[in-house]
């Protein structure tokens, strides 16, 4: 059994075995792009027949995926009497990506019973369209939050559920942060599933508000990375990967800050700010 996701970034770029940042030294690193032509790609998403034929239109593709999921594989999988519902669903969800997703408010919002919103939550999930991430817990004399936070799989799809059709709205609006998170936490997801692994991925994040989007159990290790909406990495923004490293000690692996821009720099000892390009 193989679990076929959109693509990645390095596998359609023609290199599907390139590493994680934190895998190897002397890795290969990906293809150098605009911040224009990395918002082009999110809205594409990494459906093989968007990457192949980049004229496609992708707000007409994105919509007949859509349908299509909604009346076959829904459908298939639970019976669904409102599709519109659903749609408004599948909408609501897209506006909370990259939150702490609390069942009852969602539940609430659209007049649904929570265990409905249960039962679509684990259809989307079942069907690749979703990846829940649940927190990282351990034992470090702190209350951590246990909300899980949901991501789309597909930042095409992220973006034409919430109505952006064009990179600069998507970079600078209110979803931007949003959509790079999404952008982050499923290129690693991908990668991982794709090598026919179960990917280790977590959130940190303490009652007191520190928080880290991403960690990565790799080799014994936590992996902390951040996901910041900038072209201008500065030090304050390693401030919650170094608290992560010192609550961790030994088991924290050295963090990243993932960003929109070009360069590559240290932030502080351990953390160091990376291009979104090279993840």
């Amino acid at each position: 059994m193989l679990r076929l996701l959109p693509l990645t970034m390095r596998e359609a770029e023609g290199q599907p075995e390139r590493r994680l940042p934190w895998e190897a030294k002397g890795r290969r690193l990906g293809k150098k792009v605009s911040p224009g032509e990395l918002w082009k790609g999110f809205l594409r998403g990494g459906y093989p027949e968007l990457a192949l034929h980049p004229k496609r239109d992708i707000a007409l593709w994105h919509s007949a995926y859509i349908q299509t999921y909604l009346e076959r594989d829904v459908r298939t999988l639970r019976q669904i009497g409102d599709l519109t519902q659903f749609q408004n669903f599948l909408r609501a969800l897209a506006a909370r990506s990259a939150q702490l997703l609390r069942l009852s408010d969602l539940s609430r919002d659209l007049g649904i019973a929570v265990n409905t919103v249960k039962a679509w939550l684990s259809v989307l999930e079942a069907t690749y369209q979703v990846i829940v991430l649940g927190p990282y817990f351990a034992n470090i004399g702190k209350r951590l939050v246990k909300a899980p936070k949901v991501y789309f799989t597909d930042t095409g799809t992220l973006c034409h559920l919430t109505g952006l059709r064009d990179p600069e709205h998507a970079a600078s609006g209110p979803m931007g942060g949003a959509i790079l998170e999404t952008a982050a936490v499923s290129e690693i997801f991908k990668t991982l599933v794709h090598r026919g692994m179960d990917p280790r991925i977590y959130f940190w994040r303490t009652s007191a508000g520190t928080e880290v989007d991403i960690v990565v159990e790799f080799a014994g290790r936590l992996v902390p990375v951040e996901v910041k909406l900038t072209s201008t990495p500065r030090p304050a923004m390693a401030k919650s990967l170094k608290t992560f490293r010192e609550d961790f000690g030994g088991r924290a692996a050295p963090g990243y800050v993932l960003h929109t821009g070009d360069i590559r720099l240290p932030l502080g000892e351990g953390v160091t700010a990376l291009p979104f390009t090279e993840l």
